[in-house]
């Protein structure tokens, strides 16, 4: 019976597979779009560790974190304690991560657009939704709500008297945006806004009525969760 059962768990390794079937081999014939999120992030990792394949790590990983947007929001020191992982595969994680996010945003035509506040909490989750200290991001829009760009503001347990208009605007006129959209995230993971960030928002909201650069939301994320205050009617 032990032995049937040590033959059951047995998983093939990426060299124990067909040629046609490993996945570098198949992206090779058929093209990267032919491939399931499992197959490219084994790719990445190149090697399994302790008869565990790359392709079933990929699989195991995947799994553990939800998808592929999980994963992207796991801080480094949480992925480098994942078994077989260490500190050089879950660097080429985070480093793909960054890759396709610059991507989005290098090409004009080719930048996300901004439709709705799911679609800026979708860009910045990964980016600062779990984060251990409150970060402050701005996100800069042209004309038709397309991302120029983002810029991490501030850094620490942030209130009020700390967020300075000045500093958010700045590479706003700099860069002769039409609207921004701020957010925040609560370390605590629960999106709720404080009355601080109402104060904030309200303030930034003013300051872009003389600027003229509107601004259209400030979100609040957390774990996995976020809030719109401009759906709230929150400084609104």
């Amino acid at each position: 019976m032990a032995a049937d059962n040590e033959a059951s768990m047995y998983r093939p390794t990426i060299k124990e597979l067909p040629e046609q079937e490993r996945p570098r081999e198949r992206l090779y014939r058929l093209g990267p779009g032919a491939l399931s999120t499992a197959e490219l992030l084994a790719i990445l990792l190149r090697t399994g560790t302790g008869g565990e394949s790359a392709l079933a790590m990929a699989s195991r990983l995947l799994a553990r974190y939800g998808g592929l947007a999980g994963l992207a929001r796991a801080p480094l020191s949480q992925l480098r304690a994942e078994r077989g992982v260490g500190l050089a595969k879950a660097a080429q994680i985070q480093a793909a991560v960054e890759l396709g996010r610059r991507l989005m945003l290098a090409a004009p035509e080719d930048r996300p657009q901004i439709r709705s506040p799911a679609d800026a909490a979708m860009l910045l989750m990964p980016e600062i939704g779990h984060r251990e200290q409150e970060h402050f991001h701005v996100l800069f829009l042209d004309i038709r709500n397309r991302v120029l760009g983002t810029e991490s503001i501030y850094k620490g347990s942030l209130d009020q008297t700390q967020i300075r208009v000045a500093d958010v605007f700045r590479e706003a006129v700099r860069r002769n945006c039409a609207a921004i959209i701020v957010a925040h995230n609560h370390p605590s993971g629960d999106p709720t806004p404080s009355p601080d960030d109402i104060a904030v928002t309200r303030d930034l909201v003013q300051a872009g009525k003389i600027l003229g650069i509107e601004v259209l939301d400030h979100l609040v994320i957390g774990h996995q969760r976020w809030v719109s205050l401009r759906e709230r009617g929150l400084g609104f």
